[in-house]
């Protein structure tokens, strides 16, 4: 189909989250809050770990990859989210669109692969204790994240390699707060039935794949578990309800939009905002309660740097 330069879409309008003034404001101090901390907490982590040898070890060296991942995941959308709370006419430029699609798809593959990582991690370490130090070496540990970011970057590429292509000409509304690549598929000026499944089988294998692979590995580490004695358990099972909470808030949302990928309603909006803003948050607010080694690295940090402070 052709089209006149005139009609070719040159920015996307973002309807947002709603049109009231006060429920902007309200939105705008629980998400900027929730940013901050989601962003400090992160940080927090990172540097948590690279600062105390006793957390040196493959689970933390993911983790503060995990971390970084929620970090960026953070910055995708919010900050200009947060901004357009103040803006009565919301908009964003194709080019700018198609960066929020590829790093949103980026981040998310990313993670879901590194979960299934420190699944693994989990897995060795509780189920062969014996061979841990030998399975999981410094070596493995950078091929994990090497490979979750290139799974991430080629899951990402191989749905921006058919949008960046789509005819648009009109109209340019996405109703969310930021690109979703669902809603901007369905702006395109032709039938997109063919690429809309070929979107969801897509993102649902690769997101399928990784949930059945997180259930089979925590499932047969919680049986091993269960048959060790209570004393060397706790911990494990302390660390494995932290890691088991982090994927079931994480795939929930994910799994709801693969069901109705393309029909969407009032309450998406509100977990496309869990998902994008919230889901960083889990990490530092759940490893830290439920991790006793990564809070008492944290005090100890926090008592080294007020003793130098009193010196």
């Amino acid at each position: 189909m052709a089209h006149t330069n005139e009609s070719i879409v040159s920015e996307f309008v973002l309807l947002g989250l709603s049109d009231s003034w006060e429920l902007q404001l309200f939105f705008f101090a629980i998400f900027s809050t929730v940013y901050v901390i989601s962003v400090l907490g992160n940080v927090l982590i990172i540097i948590v770990i690279f600062s105390d040898s006793n957390l040196n070890s493959p689970m933390y060296f993911l983790l503060s990859n995990l971390s970084f991942i929620d970090i960026c995941q953070s910055n995708f959308a919010t900050p200009k989210m947060l901004v357009d709370f103040f803006v009565e006419h919301k908009t964003i430029s194709f080019e700018g669109c198609m960066a929020q699609i590829f790093l949103l798809h980026s981040f998310v593959g990313s993670e879901m692969i590194l979960l299934v990582a420190m699944a693994y991690d989990r897995f060795v370490a509780i189920c062969k204790p014996l061979h841990y130090s030998t399975i999981m070496n410094q070596k493995l540990c950078i091929i994990f994240v090497s490979v979750s970011w290139a799974v991430g970057v080629l899951h990402s590429v191989s749905h921006l390699a058919f949008t960046v292509g789509l005819p648009f000409c009109g109209p340019n509304e996405v109703d969310s707060f930021f690109c979703d690549l669902p809603l901007v598929i369905k702006l395109a000026c032709m039938d997109t039935y063919g690429m809309e499944v070929m979107t969801l089988t897509n993102s649902g294998l690769i997101s399928l794949s990784c949930f059945l692979a997180l259930i089979i590995s925590y499932t047969v580490i919680l049986i091993t578990v269960r048959h060790q004695s209570s004393s060397g358990s706790s911990k494990a099972f302390s660390t494995l309800t932290a890691h088991i909470t982090v994927v079931i808030l994480f795939f929930g949302p994910c799994i709801y939009f693969y069901i109705w990928p393309f029909s969407r309603f009032s309450v998406d909006k509100f977990l496309s905002v869990f998902y994008t803003v919230c889901t960083p948050l889990l990490n530092p607010i759940i490893y830290s309660l439920r991790n006793e080694d990564v809070k008492s690295a944290m005090w100890k940090l926090r008592n080294r740097h007020v003793n130098a402070w009193k010196n």
